[in-house]
Formats: C-alpha cells, sequence, structure tokens
C-alpha cells in the first residue's frame, strides 16, 4: 500500500535488539542472544516498521472515508478484519488492558475507603467548596439565580 504523503524515512533501527531477539526466540529461534545474525535482525526491523506504518496509513485511509481527522482503535480493527488471529490477539490485549485499568481503578477505590485517607479527602473537599455552598458559574446559573432572587421579592410583595 502506498503512503499518502512520501516521507523521509528514517535509516537504521526502530526497535531494539533484544526486543527483536525475543521475537526471534517465541517464534523458534536460537535461545542465546549471539545466535541470531545482525542481517536477521535488520531484516526483522525493518519488517516490522513497514509492517505498522502500513497499518497506521490503512487506518487513516479508513478514517477518512469516515469523514474523520483523527484515527480511532475501530479504525484499526477494520485495518485487521481479514487477519483473524492477528485481530483475535489485538483484541484480547485490550480486554487485559481493560481489565488491568478495571483492577487498578478498585484498589483506589479500596484505599479513598480508608479512615486516613477519608480524613484527607474531607480536607480537600472543604477547600474545594464541596459540602456547602458550591459557586455559581455560568450564565445560565446566574440568571437563574438572579430569576429566583426575583421571583422571592415578588413572593414578598404578594404575600
Amino acid at each position: 500500500m502506498a503512503e499518502p504523503r512520501t516521507r523521509h524515512r528514517h535509516r537504521g533501527q526502530f526497535f531494539s535488539t533484544p526486543d527483536l531477539q525475543e521475537l526471534l526466540y517465541a517464534f523458534g529461534d536460537n535461545p542465546h542472544p549471539s545466535g541470531s545474525l545482525p542481517t536477521t535482525l535488520a531484516t526483522l526491523d525493518e519488517i516490522l516498521t513497514d509492517f505498522i506504518i502500513e497499518s497506521c496509513h490503512a487506518a487513516a485511509l479508513c478514517a477518512s472515508y469516515s469523514r474523520r481527522q483523527k484515527i480511532k482503535v475501530d479504525d484499526f480493527k477494520w485495518v485487521l478484519r481479514k487477519d483473524e488471529r492477528l485481530l483475535g490477539r489485538v483484541l484480547e490485549q485490550m480486554w487485559k488492558d481493560k481489565g488491568l485499568k478495571e483492577e487498578k481503578r478498585m484498589m483506589d477505590v479500596e484505599q479513598v475507603g480508608r479512615a486516613e485517607n477519608a480524613a484527607e479527602l474531607a480536607g480537600i473537599a472543604e477547600l474545594g467548596g464541596v459540602g456547602g455552598e458550591m459557586k455559581k458559574k455560568g450564565k445560565r446559573r446566574k440568571r437563574k439565580a438572579e430569576d429566583e432572587a426575583a421571583g422571592d421579592g415578588k413572593r414578598a410583595r404578594e404575600a
């Protein structure tokens, strides 16, 4: 797939050598770090870089068809839809990431409920104006407050 705008490509290695060696080992290469040839590492680096760039350009093209400037996760899902294994792996990683975020949020909630943190939160709430009269901002709230004040004056005159 051709790039929409050709740019000067950085020559050299984008990925670190240990990462590439681990990837090669995962696919059955020699377990010793000195076992991978430099040309093999350079070729794998170039293949990975081209794949990532082409996937990003395809996702950008998908976003432009939808008349959007920003690329969304769904654009990448659309690009990877034909490769079931790759799409499944991406969805699995997204599911794991969502689970980790949920667990982290639950840990934060548990820490907030402790007694020593509750006192700190109460102090912060007082500084922020929570619990007392909240500051009214914006034209709508100001107008509503004026109307209420005017309404109270009319009621006072009627009584």
